[in-house]
Formats: structure tokens, C-alpha cells, sequence
């Protein structure tokens, strides 16, 4: 059974459709990449698994339970964090008071995963006292992935983490994915630079007008003419 399992669902905003039958799944530790054009429904579909459209058909479960129509709230509570591509932090908070906002639902901080977020990112414990809105992008992000990790969670929710980095930073954001990843962390990203999130991806999806387009391997998806280019640029 896989980790999370996407079936037939369709989903979108108050009346409005941008779903139409998507089949979407990660097993445990994978790396899924999401792709496709603008407008293709691909935060959409990152939002549906979280709770945060308006469902209209199908299934979403977690690791066998069915998290279908589930409120955020209740959903982080089954291991899934969530890292939205924008309003990812508490500007107005410091960097430790945005970390400790990521457990909220739990009675105490959990020491273990706050050092254990400060390892990942140094960058976060050196400026823990830091007002989060006065920090650059790139460290933003670190702090909104942190925040995620608080709770330790088996699938983390990746919403076009890349996206407004100066190009000298990007590399590094895609390494320290990989790293969480490779700490044993389920990874479904949502992504704009398509061929570098296949390079590194085990395994991922092409969404066209809402729908499954293709799906392949990171390596089978760059390697298909017509998927390099239709939406990859040749």
C-alpha cells in the first residue's frame, strides 16, 4: 500500500473544477515530483491532498486511512506537513517563535526536532531571535520547510520551494530537499524548474489541463521526446 494514495479525484475551488480524475501516489521515502504547464492544476493538486480545495470526487488516504475532505488541521495530525509556496511564515515572529508555531498542537516544543531542524539549517539557530519578516528568501524558506518539520512528519508538501530564489540559490534548496529526503522523509513537490526536479526526483507526474498527462520515472520523463518538448523546452 502505498503512503499516499490519490484515486479518480476531482477538486477545486467553491464551484469551479481544475481536477478531473487525477491518480496520484508516493510510497514511503519516495521523492515525487509534480510538473506541467501553468494552469495545469499542479498546486491544486498539491492543496487537495492537504485539505485546502473543494472536493468533488474520488479518494485521498494515508497510509491506509481515508484523510478525503479532512481540514489541515486534522490532517497534519496523520504525519503530513505542508510548505505553501506563499504566507509560509510569521513575518511578525521571530525565527524560534515561527518553529515552535509548527507544534503547535502538541502540549510542549519537542526539543529533539527543534535540534534537530537547527542541525539541518544552522542558518536558523544563529538567528533564532531574528524577526522571520527582516530575513532573504532563501532563508524564509529554510524557516517555512523548518517549521514543517516540527512535527516530524512522513510525507512533507512542497509548493514550488524554488520559486523567487536568486539562481545561486536554488542549487542549495534542491540539495537540502534531497537531504530531508534522504533522511527518510516521503517528499511531493509541486515544481517550475520541471528538468531539475526530474534529475532529482525518483519518480514523477506531468499534469495537463488538470489531468494526468504522463508519468514516469524522473529519468523516463526527461528522456521522452514529447514530454521534453511539449513542457520541458527541448
Amino acid at each position: 500500500m502505498s503512503l499516499l494514495n490519490v484515486s479518480s479525484l476531482d477538486a477545486g475551488y467553491g464551484d469551479l473544477q481544475i481536477l478531473t480524475d487525477l491518480d496520484l501516489e508516493v510510497e514511503d521515502g519516495e521523492y515525487v515530483t509534480i510538473v506541467g504547464p501553468n494552469g495545469a492544476g499542479k498546486s491544486t493538486a498539491m492543496k487537495s491532498v492537504f485539505g485546502l480545495t473543494s472536493h468533488m470526487g474520488g479518494t485521498v488516504t494515508f497510509d491506509g486511512d481515508d484523510i478525503t475532505g479532512l481540514p489541515p488541521e486534522e490532517i497534519i495530525h496523520y504525519g503530513v506537513g505542508y510548505v505553501p509556496q506563499n504566507d509560509n511564515i510569521f513575518g511578525s515572529l521571530t525565527v524560534r517563535e515561527n518553529l515552535e508555531m509548527g507544534a503547535y498542537i502538541l502540549d510542549e516544543v519537542p526539543e529533539p526536532a527543534l535540534r534537530a531542524v537547527f542541525d539541518r539549517f544552522p542558518i536558523l539557530e544563529e538567528r533564532q531571535e531574528q524577526k522571520a519578516g527582516t530575513m532573504s528568501g532563501g532563508q524564509r524558506q529554510m524557516l517555512a520547510m523548518g517549521r514543517a518539520l516540527m512535527l516530524e512528519p512522513d510525507l512533507l508538501l512542497l509548493d514550488e520551494p524554488s520559486a523567487g530564489l536568486a539562481p545561486d540559490l536554488v542549487q542549495d534548496m534542491f540539495d537540502r530537499i534531497d537531504d530531508i529526503n534522504d533522511s527518510g522523509t516521503a517528499i511531493l513537490m509541486v515544481e517550475q524548474n520541471a528538468k531539475e526536479a526530474l534529475r532529482r526526483c525518483d519518480r514523477g507526474y506531468v499534469l495537463v489541463n488538470g489531468q494526468n498527462g504522463y508519468v514516469g520515472s524522473g529519468d523516463e520523463l526527461l528522456g521522452d521526446d514529447e514530454v521534453r518538448q511539449r513542457f520541458l523546452g527541448g
